[in-house]
This record gives C-alpha cells, structure tokens and sequence, in this order.
C-alpha cells in the first residue's frame, strides 16, 4: 500500500488529505517534523532539516518527551518505554487538530494540522499526543511552524486532567552525536564535552552538566538561548571506524542547533551529557566524545512553549 507523501500549502508542507498519508509536517523550504511510522525508533519527533543538503529521509535529530512527576526525579522516557497499547517499544505518538479527544489514531492517518494568520504571520500548528507514562504522566505537545522562521518549531507541552502533577515536562533534543555537537556557547565561554569530562570513555553516558540562568545566553528580547555547534571544519569527509553503520555517517552542511525559552523562569537550567560511542552500539564517535543530550529545564508550566532550531554555519 502506498503512503501519500505531504502537500505543500503555502509556505507549508501538511500530510495529505487521502490516508494512509506520510506524518509530516513543517515549513516547506526549512525544517519539518515526522512522527512513526517514518524510519526510526518510536517515540520521538523526527526533525528533518532538507535545506542542510540531506537526503530527505535523514533526520538532523531527535526530540523525546521525558515528564518527571512532582516529589520525584526519575523521568518517564517517551523513547525507552513500552507501549501499554501495543507492547511494542517506545510510547505512541499520533496527531491532532483537537487534542480534547485522547483516543488513539493510526499513525498513517495524521490530522493534518490548522493554518491561522497571527499578527500578519502564517502559523502551522498540529498537536501530538501521546500515550501516558509508566508514572502517571499523561502530556501531549503543539508544535507550531511560523511562516517568517524557517528554520524553527516552536514545542509547547501540556499536561491533562488524568496526569499526575508534574514537576518538569522535558523535550530533549536526543541525538547531537549524529552531528558530532561539541561546543556549547555558554554566556562567557565555550565549553566542550574534554573540558566538562576529562578523559570520558566507554560506551554509556556522561553524567549531566548543568549550568543555570546567570551562566546562559540571553538575547536581545531577553530569551535564554542555549547553542551547541560541531567542532569540525568538514564532518562529512572524516574517517568512521569500520563498525560505524552508514546511518551514522554525517550527511550535509554544518548547523548550528539551539533551543530558545522567552521569559525563562528564575530556576531555569541548561542540561548536557555526551557519549563516546554511538548509540546502541560499541562503535567509537571520530574525534572522541560530543554532546548527545541537549535541554532547557524549567518547572512545569502548562503551555510552556520552547522554540528548536537548526540554522546553517556560514
């Protein structure tokens, strides 16, 4: 059976009208979010970045939902956790243009998404849910693509009447060592995964490093920006070790990757780990380790919107 891939309306790109349709959405000269069951593990948001000069079916990275409820710090893992509907790995995600009805929908079926003009700006928004947590969690998000920002999404999380009161509602850009991420622009400095973990090694994470409000990059507006960067003048023409599999082989042009929060609240902190090999495997990252996990962490808010973007280096 075949899949309708995504219709370009305006300066957006929708998954069709006719199912089973491609999940999809996004600006249609910049960067565009995917959902299951487009390649790659449940579970996460696909972010595709085609004006990178990437194939495109390459994702630039990943976005997982981790909710931590109140009194507690171990995170629910939208990536890692079995589905109570299937049993199959990683939490259900599917769309919709009214979050009100939680029901599940095929995931080859995808609301299609609402485009609104605000301010003069045209405005994608669709909104994934997503099925609840081991610990009671039950959040879905609004991902909203504005006309005037190619290059952004802006990922808005919520909480239903049915969740237990949440302490944090983490998105986590999951997938920096595909792009090698190794510097990360702090308001007075650069910081790099040698500096923040002298001689890591192995094949499991660093620890978190966090950095709060007073270490972080604020823009003109008063936003934290929290920046990261690769390291290389050419990541495409490196030497992979020969049990790198090909997926891990950089594709495209060198970006920049960041998260925006406007009005971060006082407590708001930067969080980073690394890893030295690739995921789910033993295979060693050319050049040694790079930031894996990139986040903003922020007591709950309902409707809390952080904006991901992904700009090329010049």
């Amino acid at each position: 059976m075949s899949i309708a891939l995504p219709e370009t309306d305006g300066p957006f790109v929708r998954p069709a009208a006719t199912h089973p349709a491609e999940p999809r959405w996004g600006h249609a000269e910049g960067l565009q979010v995917g959902l299951s069951p487009l390649p790659g593990p449940r579970g996460l948001l696909r972010v595709y970045t085609p004006y990178l000069d990437q194939p495109r079916e390459r994702m630039i990275n990943f976005v997982a939902v981790e909710p931590v409820p109140a009194g507690e710090t171990t995170r629910g893992f939208s990536e890692l956790e079995h589905s109570a509907l299937d049993d199959a790995p990683g939490k259900r995600f599917w769309s919709a243009d009214d979050p009100g009805d939680a029901t599940p929908r095929p995931e080859t079926e995808p609301a299609r998404g609402t485009v609104e003009t605000i301010d003069g700006v045209q405005h994608l928004r669709v909104f994934v849910l997503v099925e609840p947590f081991a610990n009671g969690a039950d959040v879905h998000l609004r991902l909203t693509f504005r006309a005037d920002r190619p290059h952004e999404v802006a990922i808005a999380t919520y909480a239903r009447e049915t969740s237990v009161p949440l302490a944090h509602a983490i998105v986590t850009a999951t997938m920096g060592n595909y792009a090698r991420l190794r510097e990360l622009h702090l308001a007075d400095r650069v910081v790099t995964p040698a500096e923040l973990w002298p001689g890591f090694s192995g094949h499991g994470f660093a620890p978190h490093a966090r950095f709060g409000l007073d270490e972080l990059v604020r823009d003109d507006a008063g936003a934290v920006v929290l920046a990261a960067t690769p390291d290389e003048a050419d990541p495409v023409n490196v030497t992979y070790a020969d049990d790198v599999v090909p997926g891990w082989h950089f594709q495209g042009l060198r970006a920049t990757q960041y998260w925006r929060a406007a009005d971060p609240h006082p407590d708001i902190q930067a969080l980073v780990n690394a890893r030295a090999s690739y995921w789910a495997s033993e295979s060693p990252i050319p050049g040694g380790a790079a930031f894996e996990n990139i986040e903003l962490l922020e007591p709950f808010t309902q409707g809390r919107e952080l904006v991901l973007g992904v700009d090329p280096l010049t």
